[in-house]
């Protein structure tokens, strides 16, 4: 019997795993820069978390959650998102003052397998907890936008909006529920049902969207705070010097959502979703699981996307050396692989005794910059050094391996 990874899931092995490793390490460093600390979550939560945090009426709670039964006859699911998790874990901490957290990992949703849309996925998220100012939504929107520059996401486009929050969206919802009234005739089944639970949503809708272009747009019925506050996030954005495109009837899908939304659009990606991430201000959302009133504000970014924006990359070479050994010299060859790799060089050998020929097969396949083959000129302190790129060969001192690699 031969088993296969299930359906909508993926395997991700090199070469394609090291365009994943960079865009993971290049996070890692931008998210550092802008002071967002590591923070770690369960992969599942208790249903009520997403069902409550994520919203009822959402697609995602209805139709694309996996949940199952533990052994303790609670009901668990796998998160199909991150947020609910991290201001879970925050209130629970009984922690305060402001909260600037990153992380990464693998999200679930039930969905129809396609490109840019996997039943397991990967995000790259922040959250900004503690905060109404517009300066954190800009810190955000630009922290995103940086990364996705520097990650080479061809034709990135920055859509923001402001979708109003809890004193002014009641009134753009009753103009809007009428206007889509007179529009039941083309809307599909799932925006009829929202049509009275969620109409907003509507507007997020792929199938309906693109018929409702003269639709009420939320920033039209914006209250004066709502207004201030979308007017200074455009004003720092533009200070920050972050292009942006403003979005009218730009929505999100979750239902936590207030005031600020956005999304990171690569216009160049021919798949059915475009958007490489996305995300807005949440400040009712700590409330919703149970707790006390805590602002926030954050992203997500879907790596699988990122990925599939750059296409057939030529990655940097992952290894820097690869140490070919003669017979008789496997020990002086392990010594000096771990010396190298202590001094900061990515170094690599073979274990298996093959031939040097094979050996050097291997340093091709495994994409070294560089070989050094470790043998009779050993005992005069010396060996060979081949740049693989070129196939220039020569003969340096074991002491100036180090500088020699760096010039590779």
């Amino acid at each position: 019997m031969t088993f296969r990874a299930p359906k909508g899931t993926d395997d991700i092995l090199p070469p394609v795993s090291r365009t994943w490793r960079r865009l993971l390490l290049t996070w890692e460093d931008w998210a550092a820069r802008y002071g967002y600390e590591l923070v770690l979550t369960p992969l599942f939560e208790a249903t009520e978390v997403f069902a409550r945090g994520t919203g009822e009426g959402t697609e995602v709670v209805q139709k694309q959650m996996y949940t199952f039964e533990d052994k303790g006859g609670r009901s668990l699911t796998l998160r199909p998102e991150g947020t609910p998790s991290v201001v879970r874990a925050f209130l629970e901490a009984g922690a305060d003052g402001i909260l600037k957290a990153a992380y990464w990992g693998p999200m679930f949703r039930y969905e129809r397998p396609q490109a840019g849309r996997r039943r397991q996925f990967y995000q790259i998220d922040v959250e900004y907890l503690g905060s109404r100012e517009a300066a954190a939504d800009a810190e955000v929107i630009e922290l995103g936008y940086r990364y996705l520059i520097d990650a080479s996401v061809p034709g990135l486009s920055v859509q923001i909006n402001s979708i109003g929050d809890r004193e002014c969206r009641p009134a753009y919802l009753e103009v809007l529920k009428e206007y889509l009234e007179s529009r039941r005739d083309v809307l599909c089944d799932d925006s009829l049902l929202r049509l009275t639970t969620n109409p907003m949503r509507v507007l997020d809708c792929k199938i309906c969207a693109p018929k409702l272009s003269d639709a009420p747009s939320p920033v039209d019925y914006l209250c004066d705070a709502c207004t201030t506050h979308y007017g200074e996030v455009r004003s720092i954005l533009r200070e920050l010097g972050v292009p942006f495109e403003a979005t009218p009837r730009l929505v999100r899908g979750l239902d936590y959502y207030e005031r600020t939304a956005f999304e990171y659009v690569a216009t160049d990606l021919k798949a059915a979703q475009n958007a490489v991430g996305g995300g807005g201000r949440y400040d009712g959302l700590a409330e919703l699981l149970g707790g006390r009133p805590v602002p926030g504000v954050g992203f997500a970014l879907g790596l699988d996307r990122i990925v599939l924006t750059l296409g057939d990359v030529e990655e940097p070479n992952p290894l820097d050396l690869y140490i070919i050994v003669t017979a008789g010299r496997r020990r002086e060859a392990l010594r000096f692989t771990s010396e190298l790799r202590r001094s900061g060089i990515r170094a690599d050998l073979d274990v298996e005794s093959r031939s040097v020929k094979a050996q050097f097969r291997a340093a091709d396949r495994r994409g070294a910059a560089g070989a050094l083959v470790i043998g009779d000129e050993w005992s005069e302190g010396r060996v060979v050094a081949k740049d693989l790129a070129s196939g220039h060969q020569e003969i340096i001192r074991i002491e100036e391996v180090e500088a020699w690699t760096r010039r590779l």
